[in-house]
């Protein structure tokens, strides 16, 4: 085991390495967008984890991810790591809530459940208007990048540093005892109740590992964004993380990295798109905001026809096919 937590280690430091050099080759906005990227995966990374190996079916993670982000805005500037410690917290405790009422629940009660965790999140920071600022939000004063090196690849430093933490921690878990029992779990649950393992309890831990890497997440996205609001941590953020594990590779952390680079990827392609074709302005912004969802939901049916690993998948055997 410390051999295989030794790779991990030697693997996570040289692929953020390999990140942070790339920082210096992007201009700043390609920066944003690779730290953006890192913060969805850590919420993407633990949505594979709950439903590719443990069977758990969640469409409640950008609330989570929403729980982390305004604990991250309500809390003192200037004590960073503590904030986003506290934003893991928070979320690891909400987590083991809803992971209670999930465990006494299977297939559409269990998403239905998370969803109304989805409706229920943004609808509280609306009403409590006093402490959360209703729609407008909360801005984050998140503290100052040191003077030798650029804003935006300081963000994307923090956020990198948060996903090789939360692959790393992940990584160690799913080839530990508790990976094993979530897949047991996840096979045949009354097999794994027979050999001693306590499903209810090995699904809530999963609930509240997924939560906590999605509070990381979305406290990083408070953090790069600056401000909070009920319209970012939306139902679409949580289908589109769903949408991302399943088109990524569900139940790899590889599948987790492709789902959280399509999810800023697609949307600034297809708005591309949108710019050069001769379009009359409402038309234009209905189909900025539905049609990265439309096409994310046909990738998704295409995936799951032709290529059921998603595009971890694909790239696999491709490479044995070469070898």
């Amino acid at each position: 085991m410390a051999r295989v937590g030794l790779r991990h280690l030697t693997v996570t430091i040289a692929g953020a390495s390999a990140l942070v050099g790339l920082t210096y080759l992007l201009d700043p906005f390609r920066n944003y967008q690779l730290a953006t990227a890192a913060a969805y995966l850590c919420a993407t990374a633990g949505l594979t984890l709950l439903i590719g190996l443990n069977g758990q079916v969640s469409l409640g993670h950008g609330a989570l991810m929403a729980t982390g982000a305004y604990t991250v805005a309500l809390l003192p500037s200037g004590m960073l790591l503590l904030s986003v410690a506290a934003a893991v917290l928070v979320a690891t405790l909400a987590g083991a809530v809803v992971g209670v009422a999930a465990a006494r629940l299977r297939g559409p009660y269990l998403a239905g459940v998370t969803l109304a965790v989805t409706m229920v999140v943004p609808a509280v920071t609306t009403m409590a208007d006093a402490v959360f600022h209703g729609d407008q939000g909360l801005s984050v004063a998140a503290p100052p990048a040191p003077l030798w090196v650029a804003p935006e690849r300081w963000q994307a430093w923090q956020a990198i540093a948060a996903a090789a933490v939360t692959l790393f921690v992940l990584a160690n878990l799913l080839r530990s005892r508790f990976g094993r029992e979530w897949r047991a779990v996840r096979d045949d649950e009354v097999a794994a109740q027979l050999a001693g393992i306590p499903v209810a309890r090995t699904q809530v831990l999963a609930f509240v590992v997924s939560a906590a890497c999605a509070g990381l997440g979305g406290a990083m996205f408070a953090v790069l964004a600056q401000s909070v609001s009920p319209s970012t941590f939306s139902l679409t953020l949580s289908l589109y993380l769903l949408l991302a594990v399943v088109v990524g590779g569900l139940g790899s952390l590889a599948g987790a990295a492709w789902g959280a680079l399509l999810l800023v990827l697609l949307p600034d392609a297809i708005h591309s798109v949108t710019d050069g074709l001769p379009l009359g302005p409402d038309l234009a912004q209905r189909l900025t905001g539905n049609l990265p969802l439309a096409v994310f939901g046909l990738t998704l049916v295409l995936v799951v026809l032709a290529v059921p690993g998603g595009l971890q998948g694909l790239l696999v055997r491709a490479v044995r096919r070469l070898r």
